[in-house]
């Protein structure tokens, strides 16, 4: 429920912050008072459409914020959780709009910004506002079918899931044989490109590290005749010119030597022996590296050719190697594919043909339970209507498409919802034929229409909060206090707002607000007041009597109080 509304610089209101209960809430006042700028900013709370023009002269920005408190099991939760906005289910949904004059608008739950869209679809769950010309998804036809699976309840859901299930499978089946059969000529050029990439690619015969292989062979070989003279030139200056032939004068220059002096020089004798043995060896290895050596035009030329092949193949079919060899195979299934295209279209079609068969049956099942749940909200919603003081309407909810749950000859469309389609039908007057509800030319009728729908499908929708804008405009009388009753009694499921300006109405809420316009220093601004009894009392009498109060109009200001009382606690 909406625990608390605050308002900054909306319109005529500066500020206000009202706090809200459980029952039924009636907001009165003057025309002009600022009534519906309550339910306008309620509406941006929940994801309605702003504007700069909204935002009260002189201020920069108009700043709306409610306080909702919700059931731990409510679907809202689930909501947050599809858009990643954190929560915890076990304290208040703070949700935050902010609009300015430069025509921005921001918004936040929990702290955490969303954009309008997601705000919207919190909203859903959260809020639900009818005004006389606004009947949001209850007169939308496109969704009266879900309204009467909802109605239904958990087998026919739980049959609806099912067949939801198994028509998402036939549409992909059907979508695979729309691509086989649409792409005949198209398949016929491929195949030979596919062909003849298998071909080029295959007969290169390519390994996964071949280039770089290749690439060090072709350095290697093009620059043969330099590594071998200075191979040779490292070779001659050791062992062919003076190099070993100094290290070993030196050691026997140190021999001659060496007995005056052994604690120094036996050490430097082994050290030069040991450069003697290495320089030698390195030498020997130096003429063979150099003997290994040789130059091959044509072995250059094959890595050469082979280069220019592979890098060919990348340019055509991937960076790498490994790139080209993951196109081959795409390209041999791909070809395979075509090459089976029959067998592949006949083993699509037993499939679809199987599929069908399963889909129709459980859309034949959905059909007969719709046709029940629809039997059963005709007659509540016609129940609901005799309360409401409309005896004689008579209500329809039309199913069409469906045949009864009786298989035609020819094959019947499936759709996502089954074979049916929805529509609710009124007739207000004997002998009338029914008619959609969106022909309903009396507003009056529509409100009690609307109401009596929304009675019923209170507790399907799990929306906490209704608000309803003059559902009563165009009805007095008993007609009147049947809707003031039907508010009341719906307030036992959910939390109800009504603006009225009807007494009738007025006196049954649980809780009264006064929206009153003030103007100070020549600047205008709108109050919200929650009126205790005596106040109350003079607002109901302002009701009944206008302008001037009397005794009079209190006293019966405090009968109807009174009356309303009884009724509520009977």
């Amino acid at each position: 429920m909406l625990r608390e509304l605050s308002i900054r610089n909306l319109a005529v209101i500066e500020e206000v912050h009202v706090s809200f209960h459980h029952g039924f809430h009636v907001l009165t006042g003057e025309t002009g008072a600022g009534k519906s700028i309550l339910i306008d900013a309620l509406s941006l709370i929940v994801g309605g459409r702003g504007s700069a023009d909204m935002v009260r002269y002189g201020c920069d920005r108009a700043e709306m914020e409610a306080l909702f408190d919700l059931p731990a099991q409510h679907p809202v939760w689930g909501q947050l959780d599809r858009i990643g906005v954190q929560y915890n289910p076990e304290e208040m949904l703070i949700i935050r709009r902010e609009l300015t004059t430069a025509g921005k608008s921001s918004s936040r739950v929990n702290g955490q910004l969303v954009t309008i869209t997601m705000l919207r679809e919190i909203g859903e769950f959260l809020v639900n506002i009818h005004g006389q010309h606004e009947h949001q998804s209850l007169l939308k036809t496109d969704q009266h079918l879900e309204w009467l699976d909802q109605f239904g309840g958990d087998l026919l859901l739980e049959r609806k899931a099912q067949y939801r299930a198994l028509f998402d499978q036939l549409s992909e089946v059907r979508g695979s044989m729309r691509s086989v059969e649409d792409s005949t000529r198209h398949n016929a050029q491929m195949m030979d490109l596919y062909r003849f990439q298998i071909e080029e690619i295959t007969s290169a015969k390519l390994k996964p590290d071949e280039d770089e292989q290749l690439l060090e062979q072709r350095s290697k070989l093009l620059y043969a005749e330099k590594r071998k003279d200075a191979a040779s030139e490292a070779y001659a200056l050791l062992y062919g010119g003076k190099g070993l032939d100094l290290i070993s004068r030196a050691i026997s220059k140190l021999e001659d030597i060496q007995s005056y002096d052994p604690s120094v020089l036996n050490p430097l004798m082994e050290q030069l022996q040991s450069a003697f043995y290495q320089a030698e060896d390195a030498a020997f290895q130096l003429r063979d590296y150099r003997d290994g050596i040789e130059s091959d035009p044509e072995t250059l030329a094959y890595v050469e050719d082979r280069l220019d092949l592979i890098n060919g193949l990348k340019r055509k079919y991937g960076e790498t190697i490994p790139d080209i060899l993951a196109y081959l195979e795409q390209i041999m299934a791909e070809r395979d594919k075509i090459e089976n295209r029959d067998e592949l279209l006949e083993e699509l079609k037993r499939q679809e043909k199987r599929l069908y068969e399963g889909a129709l049956q459980l859309a034949q099942d959905l059909s007969k339970l719709r046709r029940h749940a629809a039997g059963r909200l005709s007659s509540a919603v016609e129940s609901e209507l005799r309360q409401l003081q409309m005896p004689a309407a008579r209500f329809e909810a039309n199913l069409d498409g469906g045949g009864g749950g009786q298989e035609e000859a020819a094959p019947v469309k499936l759709t996502v919802n089954g074979m049916d389609e929805a529509i609710f039908l009124l007739s207000t007057n004997p002998g009338e034929p029914p008619k959609p509800l969106n022909k309903i030319a009396s507003g009056g009728e529509m409100s009690r229409i609307m109401l009596a729908l929304k009675s019923i499908f209170a507790e399907i929708d799990q929306i906490p909060t209704l608000i309803f804008d003059e559902v009563d405009t165009g009805v007095s009388g008993r007609a009147a206090q049947a809707i003031a009753e039907k508010l009341s009694s719906l307030s036992a499921k959910c939390q109800v707002f009504s603006i009225t300006h009807l007494p009738q109405v007025a006196c049954m809420s649980d809780h009264h607000y006064e929206i009153k316009k003030q103007v100070t220093n020549n600047r205008t601004s709108t109050s919200v007041t929650e009126l205790m009894t005596d106040s109350r009392i003079d607002e109901l009498a302002r009701m009944l009597g206008g302008v001037e109060v009397t005794e009079k109009t209190r006293h019966h200001a405090q009968e109807m109080l009174d009356l309303a009382h009884g009724l509520k606690g009977a």
